[in-house]
């Protein structure tokens, strides 16, 4: 008897969006021999093991995994290791992150709360993974540039252990309760992309450790009403408006922690520390941003004195931004840095332009001789670039699709998606030698989605619309699922951004997904855009997008359109619904932020300011005082284990629906996070969403007029 076949959603929600089995997370050697990644051994199992790929004999070689190094292969993780899978929206287990040394001839990495060690290949230490001596619960671990010593976080610890084993680990920092060394607080996690919090210096008997003060910060908790014995969890939170912790960085020697300095800033004027950069190439590098985000200096700093100056900077009336990835040293020496140009990111090397005008610079991932980078001339596409003093800037990728590159010697490792495959392709490009494929594992998806890419209206807005296979003409209810808020972008020239599309289009809908403005890669106007109102531009433009889709797509029926989005996207879905009934018949709102006000601080001061500054712009955005005017369906999701956007928005929103009298639907899911990722959720979640919008999708109310 034939197995049954499996669903969609179980099998997107087993494979973890079809990630899992798929190479990640490279490093190239610096004389291109070896390549490093991350895989797991199936395109259902979660346990990612370490691999090496020799480029000179062209085979792979598996140096770690989970099943080899735990007797029972279950995992006992640190809560602060948690929470990091958390911030980085980690999917999988087993070997989720490594570090190297500069050679690549070794790799640390933590595994149930243990620090390992293991040799790649040539002068490395040969043989399997061995433990180092440390306390339980280690996290984030960095070998020192010589690989020497291995610097690792334990508790609110920041430690450091030989490599050689000829002593036992110490202690290089440590305080009470409120305050952690080397780690990266909440909002540099969650939303500056800063996971680190120590730098080992080039001479690897030195570093710079983040101290986080968050004595000031309030404390917010998440509790499991399923599970009522279990106690509930305390979370430093600053919401909008409320202190922020208090970040310093400091110089470390190892071996005489009473030794250590700090390095000083105008941190009554900067106090974000955003980024660190410390490279063989010149003094450390610091990027700090005002709290109101108009500036942000970059600054080199003297571990010698802890003095810092000025290098560059950039200000702006709304708010700065610029590439992922900067600042950095170039090889030569010169500063690598942004600048705006008519509407595009430009790569700046000491205030000069180096990358050409209408070349949207998305992110920087390698720098050495080459810089290494990723870049649109549409922003649907996203192809892989370098440049280099001799060869000026150049195109890696020419796939028509989302691709990114990095390595910065004589190998290049070049991840490709687009819509014309499945997954990703990995190729390990080597000069003078022919391109060599990395093994994909990952399962293929069961349907294959067909996507047709416009642009609409007069902004030009970038539309994807999906519509089940085979379909022979005819109106189709709609449902438009964007994200369509800063910093997230959905309509991509890839498949995998359009298999859970596809799969609701063929429920019976035609599924419709919009960037409006906010969203990135269309610069940096485009962007700022939702300057002091998250409300009014972006529920705009998915107005215009739906009309402007349905002039070119007949099968939209207008009188039948749901929404729905988790995160941004539930507050867009739930705001669509609430103040434009007469164009949105019903909604899904998953982990939607209903008050600005209780959202973080980062994010959130970036786009509206501070809530004392500018009240009227946190009331026009609420959603709780639209409540009173509901008059179509909406369902309220929210995992109540999310610590990102807390269970209070939705409660809130229900709260002022329920008072006014004003149905609706609230799905609680105990002890989720805001990745709701667990295979029974997220299975139920598409099954449930798609019930709920053929039933309000099926002949909607007219409005009263």
């Amino acid at each position: 008897m034939a197995p049954p076949v499996e669903s969609f959603p179980r099998q997107q929600a087993r494979t973890r969006r079809f990630s899992l089995g798929a190479p990640r997370s490279f490093t190239v050697s610096p004389g291109g021999d070896r390549v490093l990644f991350l895989r797991s051994p199936s395109g259902d199992n979660p346990a990612t093991a370490l691999w090496c790929y020799d480029t000179e004999a062209g085979v792979e070689r598996e140096l770690a995994s989970a099943a080899g190094l735990l007797q029972d292969g279950e995992e006992n993780l640190p809560a602060e290791e948690r929470a990091r899978r958390e911030r980085s929206r980690e999917l999988a287990g087993g070997i989720v992150g490594y570090a190297c040394d500069d050679a690549v001839e070794h790799a640390a990495f933590a595994l149930d709360g243990r620090l390992w060690w293991v040799g790649t290949s040539g002068s490395g230490e040969a043989g399997p993974p061995r433990q180092l001596a440390a306390p339980p619960g280690v996290f984030a671990p960095r070998p020192s540039p010589d690989g020497r010593y291995v610097g690792f976080l334990a508790g609110n610890r920041l430690c450091c252990v030989a490599t050689d084993g000829s002593a036992d680990w110490e202690v290089l920092a440590q305080e009470g309760q409120d305050v952690s060394w080397g780690a990266a607080e909440f909002i540099a996690a969650e939303e500056m992309g800063r996971l680190r919090g120590f730098w080992w210096g080039p001479g690897s008997g030195e570093m710079l450790a983040a101290r986080v003060d968050e004595s000031g910060v309030a404390t917010w908790w998440t509790a499991d009403p399923a599970s009522p014995a279990a106690p509930p969890v305390a979370h430093r939170y600053p919401a909008a408006g409320t202190p922020d912790a208090e970040v310093t960085l400091w110089w470390l020697p190892v071996g005489s922690p009473g030794d250590r300095r700090e390095v000083v800033w105008d941190r009554a004027t900067y106090p974000y520390l955003v980024a660190v950069n410390w490279a063989a190439e010149g003094p450390p590098l610091l990027l700090v941003e005002r709290r109101d985000h108009k500036a942000c200096i970059v600054l080199a700093a003297d571990p010698s004195t802890g003095a810092t100056r000025e290098v560059a900077g950039m200000s702006s009336p709304k708010w700065v931004q610029w590439p992922a990835g900067l600042p950095a040293w170039h090889s030569g020496g010169a500063l690598l840095w942004a600048a705006e140009d008519a509407g595009t990111w430009r790569l700046t090397l000491d205030g000069r332009a180096i990358t050409p005008e209408g070349l949207q610079v998305r992110e920087v991932s390698s720098v050495g001789d080459a810089v290494v980078f990723s870049a649109s001339q549409e922003p649907e596409v996203v192809e892989a670039w370098e440049w280099s003093p001799d060869g000026g800037t150049r195109r890696l990728s020419d796939v028509g699709g989302v691709c990114a590159a990095m390595g910065a010697g004589p190998v290049r490792v070049v991840a490709a998606r687009s819509l014309d495959w499945h997954g990703v392709r990995v190729q390990v490009r080597r000069e003078g030698s022919e391109p060599v494929l990395l093994r994909n594992l990952a399962r293929q998806p069961g349907i294959t989605p067909h996507v047709r890419l416009l642009r609409v209206g007069e902004r030009r807005l970038s539309v994807g619309v999906v519509l089940p296979s085979g379909h022979p003409g005819g109106k189709l209810p709609v449902v438009m699922a964007p994200y369509g808020g800063p910093g997230h972008q959905l309509v991509m020239a890839a498949r995998s951004v359009w298999l859970e599309a596809q799969w609701t289009a063929e429920q019976g809908f035609a599924v419709v997904v919009a960037d409006g403005r906010g969203t990135p890669g269309r610069g940096p106007d485009f962007e700022r855009a939702v300057y002091r109102d998250l409300a009014g531009p972006v529920l705009e433009d998915q107005v215009a997008a739906l009309h402007g889709a349905a002039e070119l797509v007949p099968e939209l029926d207008l009188g039948r359109v749901g929404i729905k989005g988790w995160s941004f996207g539930g507050y867009l879905a739930a705001l669509a619904v609430l103040a434009r009934p007469d164009v949105f018949h019903a909604a899904i709102a998953g982990a939607p932020v209903t008050d600005w006000r209780y959202y973080d601080t980062y994010y959130t001061e970036r786009y509206m300011g501070l809530p004392e500054e500018e009240p009227e712009a946190y009331a026009r955005t609420s959603l709780l005082g639209l409540a009173a005017g509901s008059r179509r369906p909406l369902m309220l999701v929210h995992g109540l284990a999310d610590d990102n956007v807390y269970a209070k928005h939705t409660l809130a929103l229900s709260g002022a629906l329920f008072t006014a009298h004003r149905p609706h639907h609230v799905l609680p899911l105990p002890g989720v996070s805001h990745v709701a990722a667990g295979e029974d959720v997220a299975e139920s979640l598409l099954l449930n969403g798609a019930q709920f919008f053929r039933e309000a999708l099926a002949a909607p109310e007219p409005l009263a007029t």
